[in-house]
């Protein structure tokens, strides 16, 4: 037993660590021990001990033997390998050896490579001039096809020229594109050269065409052939521009043409240089009539030449009719305003806004039976804007005015004026009403310019007549000292009420009403003013005569004013009433006065309640309807001054405003102050208070307060670190 190998064993070779050795070791010295214990137990075993010892001697040298054979190869493919290394080290020196040689080879031989180069050059020169001359056959023929295709184009033989055109320029495209896929830049030079006559052939060709598009209105008519072929030659040359831009790789020189582009362009040209390109043309009016006479008749004559002939000689989608129905409009339009710059009498400008708003659109032209339905010219828009229009229309109404109205007028009213200073009332008719001849002069002149512009457009009718109230109402502000001459109101009423009842039938009655307004103004303000003065003052508060000498001014009027017709007596009334209100209360508002005691503020409402029932009951008496008076106003107002506790000023302000919803911020501020008693938080409770319930005018609502200005309120007065003044 004790010359045994223990189990598990393996022998150490010198310098060789096997994996996981001790771990090894101690698996095979368990499992030698538990076999021996096994065999110790149980003596039957020992028997066999012997031949355990010779079976593990055998295994072990076997295992041995397979070491040393597994240690022995791959000791001979370390030794294969080192080898092999060696070997490949011999052959990478022998390599850098040949390289050094061949560098220095390369190095001594420079010079030669210099001459292949130059060998290159001329190799490739020569490859260029071997395609050149593959292609010289066909080039020598070039001039003599250039030749006879000038006897062609001599002959306006258009489409056979045009066909030996187009052959030349493909074989010159297909020479240029096979050179320029070679990258043969220097022979294209040469091949070009060949090919230079084909810029005269285009150019003559083009010229030809553009003659015949240019007479292409007188061609259609007489004989269309050539405009039809030389529309044929301008598809073909598209569909080959067309070609090229979508397929072809290299675009030859010269393309695309856009010859299709040059025929609307040469087509345009022509219709506006026919028409719209004169030198010098007369702006007077009889030339001016002429001239738009003969624009009139040309145009529709080739728009129905277009829209029966031409339309047949062109495809579809060149949309002729269209083409040529634009072109007039847009040459129109500026040839219009080139005429307008110029400085046009009234004549000239008449004819003008009655040719472009009237005749342009009527059946005598773009809305001729023989043009419809095909020309459709509202499409385009006016001949004029409406700037332009109204620029027009003002400028006819100020010569008019200038030639007519103001000479004219000036001299009738000088003679009629004579007859104001006599010492007699003007006539009168059979019922009693003043009557003068004047209107009727001046209306017949008036109602003839109104009548001449409203053959034109309402806006022009309306201007003239504006202009003609102006005038008429510059006259009558001629004079306001009604003792010159002594019956001045006599005349001015009869002058004017048979002027509102010749204008009547041709004008709306807000515009007599107008007219009615300015007038009374007038007559009334110059007398009205210079009382309100001395309002409001300590003066006036103790007993002044200011409304009773007020009263004598309006019933002296008021006689005057029943010596008109009813309608107009009204009229004026009304205006008076409004008038002395509005004055009235303009002359409260100017800050001369601020009660300075209850007793005084007391005094202030009595005054006004004076003057006010005082007024009401002359209006009232003159037949004037207490609700159709605006003197109410001061009636609310008193009420505002006489509210005795300050804290309910928001509840009165607020049913003021309602009822006057012109009255503004500043107005009830000057209310304020003429009280006297309002504070700094009370007036700022009020204004808060308008602030939240802001008032709409309703219609027909007659404004009283929006005519009243309010004087600023003055800047206190500071010294420098000191209080406010």
């Amino acid at each position: 037993m004790g010359t045994c190998a223990q189990p598990g064993v393996q022998p150490k070779l010198a310098g060789w660590e096997w994996p996981e050795v001790e771990k090894a070791e101690k698996l095979a010295r368990g499992a030698a021990l538990k076999w021996a214990s096994g065999v110790f137990y149980r003596p039957e075993k020992l028997e066999g001990l012997g031949q355990y010892r010779s079976r593990e001697t055998q295994r072990n040298s076997s295992i041995q033997s397979r070491l040393k054979s597994t240690i022995q190869s791959y000791l001979e493919g370390v030794s294969a390998g080192l080898e092999q290394l060696r070997s490949a080290a011999q052959e990478v020196q022998s390599v850098c050896q040949d390289l050094g040689a061949a560098r220095w080879a390369l190095l001594d031989s420079a010079d030669r490579f210099q001459g292949l180069q130059q060998m290159r050059a001329l190799m490739a020169e020569h490859v260029q001039l071997a395609s050149v001359v593959q292609v010289l056959p066909q080039l020598f023929s070039v001039q003599e096809v250039f030749s006879h295709t000038l006897q062609l184009l001599s002959g306006q033989q258009l489409l056979e020229a045009h066909a030996e055109l187009m052959m030349m320029e493909h074989l010159r495209d297909d020479i240029l594109s096979q050179l320029h896929l070679r990258g043969l830049s220097s022979a294209q030079a040469t091949v070009l050269s060949y090919f230079g006559g084909l810029q005269e052939l285009n150019e003559s060709l083009a010229k030809q065409l553009w003659d015949i598009v240019g007479s292409s209105l007188r061609l259609v008519r007489e004989d269309p052939v050539l405009f039809v072929t030389a529309v044929r030659i301008i598809e073909r040359e598209e569909k080959i521009d067309d070609t090229l831009l979508l397929e072809a790789t290299f675009l030859p020189p010269g393309r695309p043409k856009g010859w299709r582009q040059k025929f609307y362009h040469v087509l345009q040209e022509t219709i506006t240089g026919a028409h719209f390109h004169a030198a010098h043309m007369d702006t007077e009016g009889p030339g001016l009539a002429r001239h738009l006479a003969a624009l009139q008749k040309d145009i529709v004559s080739e728009l129905r030449v277009v829209k029966d002939l031409m339309v047949q000689c062109v495809p579809a989608h060149y949309n002729i009719l269209s083409v040529c129905t634009v072109t007039y409009h847009q040459a129109l339009i500026s040839h219009l305003q080139d005429i307008l710059r110029e400085d046009l009498d009234k004549q000239a400008l008449f004819l003008l806004l009655e040719w472009a708003l009237r005749v342009y659109h009527s059946p005598e032209m773009m809305g001729h039976p023989d043009l419809l339905p095909e020309v459709d010219v509202s499409a385009l828009g006016p001949l004029m804007s409406p700037e332009l229009v109204d620029q027009t229309e003002r400028k006819y109404v100020v010569k008019v005015k200038v030639s007519d109205v103001l000479e004219w007028m000036q001299r009738t009213l000088e003679v009629e004026f004579k007859e104001w200073f006599r010492e007699e009332e003007p006539e009168t008719d059979h019922q009693g009403f003043f009557q003068s001849a004047l209107p009727v002069i001046v209306m017949q002149m008036l109602n003839e310019n109104i009548r001449v512009a409203s053959l034109i457009t309402d806006s022009l009718q309306q201007k003239v007549y504006n202009m003609a109230l102006e005038e008429l109402e510059a006259f009558l502000g001629r004079s306001k000292d009604r003792t010159i001459p002594k019956y001045y109101v006599s005349y001015l009423l009869a002058a004017g009420e048979q002027q509102l009842w010749d204008v009547v039938p041709s004008c709306s009655w807000q515009l007599v009403q107008e007219q009615c307004d300015a007038g009374c103004h007038m007559l009334l303000l110059c007398f009205f003013q210079p009382l309100c003065l001395q309002l409001p003052s300590r003066k006036w508060l103790s007993g002044s005569q200011l409304v009773s000498s007020m009263c004598e001014v309006i019933d002296k009027y008021a006689k005057d004013f029943s010596r008109v017709r009813k309608p107009v007596f009204m009229l004026l009334l009304t205006e008076s009433e409004l008038l002395v209100t509005s004055q009235y209360l303009r002359a409260l508002m100017q800050k001369k006065m601020v009660c300075k005691s209850e007793e005084e503020r007391g005094q202030l409402c009595d005054r006004l309640l004076q003057d006010a029932t005082q007024l009401r009951e002359l209006f009232c008496g003159l037949g004037l309807d207490q609700s159709q008076q605006s003197l109410e106003a001061m009636f609310a107002l008193r009420e505002l001054i006489c509210l005795k506790d300050p804290a309910l000023l928001s509840l009165e302000v607020l049913g003021f405003i309602t009822k006057y919803p012109d009255v503004s911020d500043e107005h009830i501020s000057t209310l304020l102050d003429l009280r006297g008693d309002v504070s700094k938080e009370v007036r700022h409770m009020v204004l808060e208070m308008m602030a939240q319930h802001p008032q709409v005018l309703p219609e027909r609502y007659r404004p009283i307060f929006s005519t009243i200005l309010v004087p600023a309120p003055e800047l206190p007065f500071c010294l420098r670190k000191g209080k406010c003044a």
